[in-house]
């Protein structure tokens, strides 16, 4: 096996890489980092020069990465970033100075708490960026490796070591359909069974908990669309006669906007618990816990709006 000789190795190309990673171009590279074009240019060429492969190569326009570039900038991410918080001085953080990125994992419905969590950062962190992106295969590595800084998912999922956690709350479940929809006009098991339902396809492997449930209770959901996520049901359901079983905290916010109807699941379903995770290693550090209880109070906030939808 070949060595590198790490003398040789500048960590400001490795810097550089890593932008050039994230824009995929040498101009919004050069933007990003406050350098020229020819310097971030010459640093890719000493880069690969260094490491002997092509890293990142034009192509249709774009910069295309290699394999080697793919697999190396996941090496390199979480060692930068130990770099950084090894160097960066224990100070306390100021939201109103302060110039950073939070980074979040959450399913799909947990989007509806995005202007809303963004409102509250900007009017007292206007410098802070928040990177919000779905869960993935490797999401509880990355967390342990302070790569994502929160995420939020259910209860009862085996944490690796280094992540530690805290309760927000259960998901409560609601019904929702449109504004003067029939069923409503006598709600209960059978009007709930009687007309199409729109679900949420989360994945091929996991049962959804509402066709767990009608099947015990002996009844028949009739299916009549599928769609890739919450976002694509309130329009839906607002044209059409169709309902949708979801965890209500999903559809905060669209209700109103799209005049839908809450109203409680005919059938007994549990409330999904969740939970907030993070690095243990980073738990102490000021910006996350200022972030944390920020991101709590927002969930815990559309969790009350989620529980009384559908009660009156």
């Amino acid at each position: 096996m070949n060595e590198i000789d790490l003398r040789r190795i500048d960590l400001n190309l490795l810097l550089v890489f890593e932008v050039l990673m994230t824009e995929l171009g040498v101009t919004r590279a050069a933007e990003r980092l406050g350098r020229t074009q020819s310097a971030v240019s010459h640093s890719l060429s000493r880069l690969r020069e260094q490491l002997g492969d092509p890293l990142l190569v034009k192509a249709g326009g774009r910069m295309k990465p290699s394999p080697y570039a793919i697999q190396l900038v996941d090496e390199v991410r979480p060692i930068l970033r130990s770099i950084q918080r090894v160097l960066a001085p224990n100070e306390a953080f100021d939201p109103a100075r302060a110039s950073r990125q939070f980074r979040i994992a959450a399913p799909d419905f947990a989007l509806t708490l995005f202007p809303e969590l963004w409102r509250r950062v900007s009017t007292t962190a206007p410098g802070v960026a928040i990177d919000w992106s779905a869960p993935g295969e490797h999401m509880l590595l990355k967390v342990a490796d302070g790569q994502i800084d929160l995420a939020i998912l259910p209860a009862g999922i085996k944490l690796p070591d280094g992540i530690s956690s805290a309760s927000i709350g259960a998901l409560p479940w609601r019904c929702f359909g449109r504004r003067g929809h029939p069923a409503f006009a006598a709600w209960g098991r059978q009007a709930w069974a009687r007309w199409p339902h729109v679900v949420v396809r989360v994945g091929d492997r996991l049962q959804s908990p509402v066709t767990a449930v009608t099947s015990a209770a002996g009844l028949k959901r009739r299916v009549a669309a599928w769609v890739p996520n919450f976002a694509a049901v309130a329009p839906l359901l607002a044209a059409s006669d169709m309902l949708a079983t979801l965890p209500a905290i999903a559809m905060v916010g669209a209700q109103e906007r799209f005049g839908l109807i809450a109203k409680p699941v005919p059938i007994p379903i549990e409330p999904i618990p969740h939970v907030m995770i993070w690095c243990t290693r980073m738990a102490n550090d000021p910006a996350i816990a200022w972030f944390r209880p920020l991101v709590g109070s927002v969930v815990a906030d559309f969790l009350k709006q989620a529980a009384t939808s559908g009660t009156r």
